[in-house]
């Protein structure tokens, strides 16, 4: 059921390179058809990194507090009532702010904040590959509907055959709604090869979260909590109670702060 060159490629993992800020932004340079195309998309990959990395960063307090209370905690009775002890004792104790997002659960291990400013940087550059109307041709910017589920799965093809390692693609193959299934794909009869395309770790997981924030609509625009719940109900219950798990999962960023950072509307 899987796709031959995907399986191909998922054989050579870690053979490619890991890109730099400049390199990043060639990358994009290079496959955008357009300077409106590179701003749009250059643009909502930025605002999902600095989400994204907003997240990271307060996933990585709450993880540094409770090993700070774990030390402190009673060595008596199993060590999961410690644990149990040690996660409510973080979740009730005030904690300075952390820039960006209020809430969010202890995470069992550090996340790597650099791995996701990169991915986020370039989680959507297949998205040049599926415009309509792509502001080479003297037209509005448009995204064809039918092709834009592939957006994913164009990007992660375009870095690995530039070069970029897989574990880096993979922040593109793996971001499309909250986490696309192989049973997602046959139900719903998208244009994909059945396959899970769901994040392989948190830091692609958190990436993905963050990119529902922001829509690359024309205009552009921010989406609170409420906003993509409601687009996740469209897909059914079961795809709302995942979303809802990961706002639980990471806590709520401060949109209308960002949205009024870059000029956009929030909804």
């Amino acid at each position: 059921r899987d796709n031959p060159d995907l399986t191909k490629r998922n054989l050579t993992i870690m053979t490619g390179y890991i890109p730099t800020l400049e390199q990043i932004d060639e990358l994009h340079r290079k496959i955008a058809p357009s300077e409106a195309a590179y701003e749009l998309v250059h643009t909502h990959c930025v605002i999902v990194a600095t989400i994204g990395c907003q997240i990271v960063r307060r996933q990585n307090a709450l993880f540094t507090r409770r090993c700070t209370l774990s030390k402190d905690a009673p060595e008596r009775g199993s060590n999961r009532r410690t644990e149990n002890t040690v996660d409510a004792a973080v979740s009730a104790t005030p904690m300075p702010p952390t820039a960006g997002v209020t809430g969010g659960q202890v995470p069992p291990r550090l996340l790597d904040e650099h791995l996701v400013l990169i991915g986020g940087l370039l989680h959507d550059i297949g998205t040049y590959r599926v415009f309509k109307h792509d502001g080479s041709d003297g037209e509005p910017l448009k995204f064809s509907k039918k092709r834009y589920i592939l957006h994913g799965l164009k990007g992660y093809e375009y870095l690995l055959d530039e070069g970029v390692d897989e574990s880096i693609a993979q922040f593109c193959r793996n971001h499309t709604g909250v986490g696309l299934t192989c049973e997602d794909v046959v139900k719903q009869e998208l244009p994909l090869p059945p396959a899970d395309y769901v994040p392989m770790n948190l830091e692609q997981e958190v990436v993905m979260y963050a990119d529902k924030f922001h829509s690359k609509s024309v205009p552009p625009k921010f989406l609170q909590v409420e906003a993509y719940t409601a687009r996740a109900e469209r897909f059914g219950e079961d795809n709302k109670r995942r979303w809802l798990d990961l706002v639980a999962k990471y806590g709520v960023p401060d949109i209308p702060a960002l949205a009024e950072k870059y000029g956009m509307r929030v909804i």
